[in-house]
């Protein structure tokens, strides 16, 4: 009776965590499944990030860094293994920026972002923008 009791409330303990995990995913995802509108979507997140004021609290810079993860793992998942884009230049171009600020995040945390590697992600969304705008 007690083994039946426990494996009831072990089931209804699993469905629930499964069920909230699949709620987060897809509520922090913000991603539409439209190649330009998601694309849209990462350029003005991350250019948010990138863009902080020094004087930012911690709390903020560290809330927005991790939205910027967040999207930037769902973007490069969503559309790497996708071959109408992953060979488009908007997303290489795209690919190489994220790749940039991940790393740098990765590597120095919430230390504000140099000004040669702003300008450099600045120039890239550029680029990227451009090349959707063309259809590239």
């Amino acid at each position: 009776m007690i083994k039946s009791i426990l494996s009831k409330i072990l089931v209804l303990v699993l469905v629930v965590t499964i069920s909230f995990v699949g709620y987060i995913d897809t509520a922090s995802a913000n991603l539409t499944g439209k190649y330009t509108e998601d694309t849209l979507t990462v350029l003005e997140t991350l250019t948010t990030a990138i863009e902080l004021p020094e004087d930012t609290d911690m709390e903020t810079k560290k809330n927005i860094q991790k939205e910027a993860r967040q999207q930037i793992n769902d973007y490069i998942s969503r559309y790497r293994k996708n071959s109408n884009y992953s060979g488009l230049k908007s997303f290489t171009t795209m690919q190489t920026a994220v790749n940039s600020l991940a790393g740098y995040y990765t590597s120095y945390g919430s230390r504000p972002l140099p000004e040669k590697l702003k300008s450099r992600l600045n120039q890239e969304f550029k680029q990227v923008e451009f090349a959707l705008k063309k259809g590239y």
